[in-house]
């Protein structure tokens, strides 16, 4: 089949490999849609040290059951499916407890890191374990489809954080999490959010999906700006969706006393954190860690538009364009959000 393999850093080439196998257990999926992450972009120049070559990357994907093992049963050939992009273990303890995403073990799809390799969804296909996979509504498209992992993540994080109807939530951060997020909390029961970026363009989106109140971090001061609109107390609950020192201390500040802050970014290993005021004022910290068990959620919410993704894609490309795609972000593109690779597309050739 054909795939888009990572054969060294920065060098991407759509070539032969091998089929995927297809154990008792597992689905074969026939790729239709599958979104470039900014995690691959990261992970295409080394830096991340999680897409060791020779890797095919991808984990954000959809498709339709082409094959099923033999303990499968109940997905037959032609259903349409999308699948987490971390695959636990199931057996361990914290799969035992129910919290999967913390599996002792799990694996991650797309990514090659040392402890193993686990090959992604830039191909024709793709074998994965039946209990990872989901069925979609078929008025869902593929390319939305592939983007239930990314609304997943902000899903999830705002299942974790302490809102209540009514609560005013900061969401610092608007790229395409920032921007799924915007969304989730509004849909938890947030009634005024407040969006905080860099990029006009990128907060522009941020107000057409919902958000009430946008601020440019580099031209006011955000905290004192919250404060205005909440009567002084600050915001009920911030979500950070960077993942640096600048933007986590923005959330920090911007939320009342007895506030929680909710981290979802982490771009940065390690970042400096205000003590005295994360404890004089009783702030809770939470991290939050890919999804755990939203999807079902996450289908719905999308399929009835009140999680809408259309917006946020930017570009709906082929296998073969991919490798120039990839130059193209990992150079950056401010105008670019979400590109969905489609590996079942045909490239017309060119007229001479």
């Amino acid at each position: 089949m054909k795939a888009l393999l990572l054969t060294e850093y920065k060098e991407m080439q759509v070539t032969d490999v091998d089929a995927p196998e297809v154990g008792a257990d597992d689905v074969l999926v026939q790729v239709e849609a599958c979104g470039i992450c900014g995690s691959d972009i990261h992970g295409y120049d080394g830096s991340t040290g999680r897409r060791i070559p020779p890797l095919v990357m991808g984990h954000e994907a959809a498709g339709i059951v082409i094959a099923t093992g033999e303990n499968i049963t109940d997905l037959p050939e032609g259903t349409r499916v999308t699948f987490d992009s971390m695959v636990s273990c199931g057996k361990c303890h914290f799969c035992r407890q129910g919290d999967g995403n913390l599996c002792d073990h799990r694996m991650v799809l797309g990514v090659s890191c040392g402890e193993y390799r686990r090959h992604g969804a830039f191909a024709e296909q793709i074998s994965v374990p039946r209990r990872i996979v989901y069925t979609l509504p078929e008025t869902l498209p593929f390319e939305h489809a592939a983007l239930v992992e990314a609304v997943s993540v902000a899903v999830h994080a705002a299942n974790v954080t302490q809102i209540t109807l009514g609560d005013t939530a900061v969401v610092v951060g608007a790229g395409m999490i920032g921007l799924l997020t915007i969304q989730a909390v509004r849909a938890a029961g947030a009634t005024q959010v407040i969006a905080v970026d860099l990029n006009d363009k990128r907060l522009a989106v941020a107000k057409e999906l919902g958000a009430d109140v946008v601020l440019r971090g580099d031209q006011v001061d955000v905290p004192a700006e919250v404060r205005k609109l909440t009567e002084g107390r600050g915001a009920d609950v911030a979500l950070e969706v960077v993942g640096a020192t600048p933007t986590i201390n923005t959330a920090i500040e911007s939320v009342r006393k007895g506030g929680s802050v909710t981290l979802v970014g982490n771009v940065s290993p390690k970042i400096e954190l205000p003590l005295q005021s994360v404890v004089t004022r009783e702030i809770t910290l939470r991290g939050t860690c890919g999804c755990n068990g939203e999807y079902p959620q996450c289908i719905d919410l999308m399929n009835r538009g009140i999680i809408k993704v259309e917006p946020l894609i930017t570009a709906k490309i082929s296998l073969d364009d991919a490798p120039q795609w990839f130059e193209r972000l990992y150079a950056g593109d401010p105008d670019q959000m979400k590109v969905v690779v489609q590996p079942q597309k045909i490239v017309q050739p060119q007229k001479s």
